[in-house]
């Protein structure tokens, strides 16, 4: 099989690929339970219950804990992101068309990690459903408060994922509005809008502003170890020479999959 493509270019291109995810990555992989580097098509992550502390008498036996260990297995599916270069046209264009295509692949692989979370986050019986109105301060503290009462809260680790319609709501909040009242992002998100408030980082996204039954939207209040994501070695990206097209195919690939580790870390509010 024919190719014009050098082993340097190949290297150079993968290197690319690399630099764009992380530019364009998730906005909600930095949010949950991660294992890179997985080896093999499924991976596990460790769900741990509660611990009891008793007394015991003078000289006598400390009762164990017996934590409960459950083991939730995470599947990973293979996803691709190519197009076609036509070799003429490489002629005729006035850009990088390697980096575009390289910056367009790794984008939309960030993508589908944030639909395979937004997917699991859905999958939560907490639900707070205000169908009727829009999202507002009393919802909030609502999910919080149910948050509270299963002892989620952990300073630094609360997230929230709104649509663009929620994040407009919410800044009708003068609170979340508010300078005063709101922190500093977190350096992944800089460049991005988010808010840190009532203990949780604030993420808008697109991929979360999904409609469920008619106009109902979704926003999920939620803990970092609620989810985990597994995820083969890094992306691979290959370029192969396709004769009977006169042009390279650039594919880029990836394997993940995501699950939901301990339900009561997350609420889901249904509101319009």
């Amino acid at each position: 099989m024919s190719t014009s493509v050098n082993s340097s270019f190949v290297k150079q291109y993968e290197r690319e690929v690399k630099e764009a995810f992380q530019r364009k990555t998730s906005k909600l992989i930095n949010t949950v339970r991660r294992k890179p580097n997985v080896v093999g098509s499924t991976t596990t992550f460790q769900k741990i219950g509660k611990g009891v502390a008793t007394t015991k008498s003078r000289h006598g036996l400390i009762t164990p804990m017996n934590q409960s260990h459950t083991p939730i297995e995470v599947t990973l599916s293979d996803f691709y992101a190519g197009d076609y270069v036509d070799k003429l046209d490489e002629a005729k264009i006035n850009h990088d068309e390697r980096r575009v295509i390289a910056e367009g692949g790794a984008a939309a692989l960030a993508r589908k990690i944030d639909e395979q979370l937004a997917t699991t986050l859905d999958t939560t019986t907490n639900i707070e459903v205000h169908a009727s109105a829009a999202l507002a301060k009393g919802k909030i503290q609502s999910a919080m408060e149910t948050l509270g009462d299963n002892d989620v809260f952990e300073e630094g680790k609360m997230w929230a994922t709104l649509g663009w319609n929620a994040w407009n709501d919410m800044l009708n909040i003068s609170e979340f509005a508010n300078s005063d009242f709101v922190g500093n992002m977190h350096p992944w998100l800089d460049g991005t809008e988010a808010k840190r408030w009532m203990g949780s980082v604030w993420v808008p996204s697109s991929v979360t502003n999904f409609v469920k039954s008619g106009s109902t939207y979704l926003s999920f209040l939620y803990h970092e170890d609620t989810m985990g994501y597994g995820m083969a070695p890094g992306i691979t990206a290959d370029i192969t020479w396709v004769g009977e097209r006169a042009a390279h195919f650039i594919n880029h690939a990836m394997s993940g999959g995501s699950a939901m580790i301990d339900d009561q870390g997350v609420v889901e509010i249904q509101h319009q």
